[in-house]
């Protein structure tokens, strides 16, 4: 099991899609080097009701859904477990 914890993005370059590349990326790359799954733990975002600071750095699951992932677990009423099983 392999896991996706946060994102980084540096001020001044954040809202430009970084994330979500970033995201994407985790799963060739997990995949390739033998990763048996593929785990994030996003939050839950609603489009256009504001992110409290700090609590994006984890990616929204929609991002990973983009990426293929799907929702395995909802531990908290914003936040979801997302899996990718290889």
């Amino acid at each position: 099991m392999w896991a996706v914890t946060c994102f980084h993005t540096r001020p001044g370059h954040r809202r430009q899609g970084i994330a979500a590349a970033l995201a994407e990326a985790t799963v060739p790359f997990a995949r390739e080097r033998g990763a048996k799954a593929l785990e994030a733990y996003p939050m839950v975002t609603e489009p256009g009701e504001p992110v409290p600071w700090g609590e994006a750095h984890v990616g929204t699951r929609a991002m990973f859904e983009d990426a293929g992932f799907v929702e395995v677990g909802r531990p908290t009423l914003r936040r979801v477990v997302m899996r990718i099983d290889f």
